[in-house]
């Protein structure tokens, strides 16, 4: 890598100071069409029809990502992706996203360039429209990236994962298990002799070419999908972000039911996190819409959340207080 394209290198934020940083950070952020963008004390953002759904995501240096496994490129869009999922979920457009960043005192400006620059990438391919309309910058020993994401309704019902009934069709939107894949091969080979992330290792064992690291640095989530699933009469819905054995357990007790799974899943699929897909139940007589496609039906409660051909299928999944066991080959 040429030194001019290293985003580790070059003046620090604690040497520019919160201004100069702002003003290099906001030049390359996608700005969306807010009411009032950044620069009053808040922004304002049309709610067409009086109400908006918000939601937010931490990201945090350690658990959630490694410098030495991802670019800040690929941390700004993940952060992007995260976000407009959720609101995708609920069947809403996503508007707008606040991002605070408390990054350490030797932190390159140009690390948080990189990460605005993923912004923009994401949003550009995800959400056309959506734009980052403010945020704050702080200080803190571990880089630590908060996203609050912003849509709209479009004068629908928002789709809750309350709302599964029995004999309604359970489908996915999305990929499921690239993600814990890549996961599972930064862990196993992307580490150094004593087992710590090595970008070193990754360069040598080409993982920055392969498709599942690549979905696990920067996952694609149907953003679209989720607003065909409301208008298609989507009877419950959520983000798959944490696996869909765990996630699927998650609109089980909401809904009451038990969800049957008829399709074969490997252990990235079902117990995988991250490749924020969307999971949905429709009425049986209505066609899915989109990229969804049939996993499953609902069946009335019965002892467990899950099953498949009659036996119990673990609700486990991602846990960011729990060890990462690695689920995928």
């Amino acid at each position: 890598m040429d030194a001019k394209d290293d985003p580790w290198t070059g003046p620090t934020v604690g040497e520019l100071g919160e201004l100069a940083v702002l003003d290099r950070v906001t030049a390359r952020l996608p700005t969306g069409t807010p009411l009032v963008g950044p620069g009053d004390d808040c922004a304002v953002v049309a709610a067409p029809d009086g109400r908006f759904v918000v939601t937010t995501d931490m990201m945090v240096h350690g658990p959630d990502f490694r410098w030495a496994w991802s670019s800040p490129e690929d941390v700004g869009w993940k952060a992007a992706a995260t976000n407009l999922s959720d609101v995708a979920a609920m069947g809403a457009v996503p508007t707008g996203l606040v991002v605070a960043i408390a990054a350490p005192q030797d932190t390159p400006v140009t690390v948080l360039e990189g990460i605005a620059d993923g912004f923009r990438l994401a949003v550009d391919a995800l959400a056309p429209g959506c734009g980052v309309v403010g945020g704050d910058l702080s200080t803190s020993s571990a880089f630590t990236l908060a996203v609050t994401a912003f849509g709209d309704l479009r004068e629908r019902a928002p789709v809750l994962r309350s709302g599964a009934r029995a004999g309604d069709t359970l489908a996915v939107s999305g990929e499921l298990g690239p993600a814990a894949r890549g996961l599972a091969r930064l862990f196993r080979t992307g580490v150094d002799e004593a087992g710590e992330p090595s970008r070193a290792a990754v360069v040598a064992r080409g993982l920055d070419t392969d498709p599942d690291v690549g979905r696990q640095r920067r996952p694609v989530p149907p953003i679209g999908d989720g607003v065909l699933a409301a208008a298609a009469g989507a009877t419950a819905m959520l983000d798959l972000s944490d696996g869909l054995a765990i996630d699927a357990g998650r609109l089980a007790r909401a809904s009451g039911v038990t969800l049957e799974l008829d399709a074969e899943l490997d252990a990235a699929a079902l117990h995988g996190g991250e490749d924020h897909g969307l999971l949905a139940t429709f009425p049986r007589d209505v066609a899915l819409p989109g990229g969804f496609r049939r996993v499953g039906v609902v069946l009335p409660r019965a002892s467990t959340d899950l099953v498949r051909g009659g036996a119990a299928v673990p609700t486990t999944g991602w846990d960011p207080y729990a060890d990462w066991d690695g689920v995928a080959g």
